[in-house]
């Protein structure tokens, strides 16, 4: 999964990372991720600068992948945002660095910036009596064995069946909305400790769905910290749904299903779950190195590894390891993610990402392997609703893009349905 040295071949034409990244219409790291992950084979450039990759092998990803036009003019889709900006390495939430936000900030107050551009120190959000009751029913009725994306999912539907004023698109209306539904998708979640807590930060409400252990400040403190980073990552694939929703003038509570209903697909939010796996067994092991093989050699690639955006360490797994050191009960997981990243840079240059952070606190702390994908969901809400906040404002139904027709060109006989001779163009069947 990493480069092969030898001498370069001249029977075959050979692409730069560069030119192999603009066939496929990725950025270059990705390039190396694809490599990483057993998609495409590399051989070091003559003397060691940089790596080669066989033109026919880089096109016939391109085919599979779907991506016929790398050109800006059959790009991906683009907004205009004001909410997130992804630049150099770093995230901004409304010009603001999203890594000072959360080491400064609560998750509320960070929400609060986020939808409104204005801070409101000490903000608290806090669920109504009939919708959390609501949520909790229709949590209850579901399978012991759910899991946590179903139980949020039903508890946004009741929220919703709760809420008449759900159609009033008026930003007030929408934000009146939000501050309700996200404590409610906590408090409808099953006590897994001790009392809850309430009436404090969401953070120490949601603790106790996620561990039947005790909070203490240093934990907290990452949790909080984690629902501040994931709030938003620019138009990822549940916001890019979320957008479509509010596009067509879905109500919040409708933009919030069609997001956790994307982030459910293990490339996005349950990706956090195949890092917790990943780390529990290194901790079990008593070493990173057995377990990384173990996914190399069956041609898995090594979750909490690598994104398609950052270039280095993702920041926000940066400050999630930097308050994991503060937490005892964290050491043995935190090692082995290191570890884990030691040992697979020797192979690609992946660095870690947050759902790596996230499985540090998950392993550490008596959490579910789904525990990340809760975080993720219940911090995303937030995001949505931002996205959903500015695209209320756009032209309504504006995202249709144009399907690129592959199929057979017409006219095509009428087909027979298989039951008997063809009974001509008037028939009832």
């Amino acid at each position: 999964m990493t480069d092969q040295p030898g001498p370069e071949r001249h029977d075959a034409p050979r692409l730069t990372t560069r030119q192999a990244a603009e066939l496929l219409g990725v950025k270059p790291e990705t390039v190396y991720a694809y490599v990483s992950r057993g998609q495409l084979s590399s051989v070091r450039a003559a003397g060691g600068r940089g790596s080669t990759f066989d033109a026919e092998e880089v096109r016939a990803l391109a085919r599979r992948s779907g991506r016929r036009d790398p050109s800006p003019a059959g790009g991906d889709l683009a907004f205009r945002t004001g909410i997130t900006l992804i630049e150099d390495d770093r995230c901004y939430f409304r010009g603001v660095d999203a890594t000072e936000l959360a080491r400064r900030y609560g998750y509320e107050e960070v929400a609060e910036w986020l939808w409104t551009g204005e801070l409101r120190p000490g903000a608290r959000f806090a669920a109504p009596a009939g919708t959390l009751a609501a949520g909790r029913r229709a949590v209850e009725a579901l399978p012991a064995h759910s899991g946590s994306t179903d139980l949020l999912r039903v508890a946004v539907t009741a929220a919703a069946a709760t809420d008449p004023l759900r159609f009033d698109l008026s930003p007030e209306a929408v934000l009146n909305s939000a501050r309700g539904l996200i404590p409610t998708l906590v408090g409808a979640l099953p006590v897994l400790g001790g009392p809850a807590a309430e009436r404090g930060p969401l953070a120490a409400e949601l603790w106790s769905r996620l561990t039947p252990e005790p909070a203490d400040a240093p934990s907290l403190a990452v949790l909080d910290a984690a629902l501040a980073l994931l709030i938003d990552h620019d138009l990822a694939a549940s916001t890019l749904a979320a957008r479509v929703a509010a596009s067509a003038r879905a109500h919040p509570y409708a933009v919030v299903s069609a997001g956790l209903g994307v982030l459910e697909g293990p490339l996005h939010g349950a990706a956090s779950g195949l890092a917790h796996r990943l780390l529990r067994e290194a901790v079990d092991r008593g070493s990173a190195v057995p377990v990384v093989a173990d996914h190399l050699r069956t041609g898995r690639r090594v979750p909490g590894l690598g994104h398609r955006i950052y270039r280095g360490e993702d920041p926000r797994a940066t400050v999630l390891f930097e308050l994991l050191a503060e937490v005892p009960q964290a050491a043995g997981a935190l090692a082995a993610a290191r570890e884990v990243v030691a040992t697979t840079a020797r192979h690609a240059p992946l660095h870690a990402n947050i759902d790596l952070a996230l499985a540090v606190l998950s392993v550490s702390r008596g959490m579910a392997a789904d525990a990340g994908e809760t975080v993720f969901a219940v911090s995303r809400t937030a995001g949505w609703v931002a996205h959903a906040l500015e695209e209320y404002g756009e032209r309504p139904l504006r995202i249709r893009p144009s399907g690129q027709y592959t199929g057979p060109r017409p006219p095509q006989p009428l087909p027979r349905d298989g039951s008997g001779p063809d009974q001509g163009p008037g028939s009832a069947n």
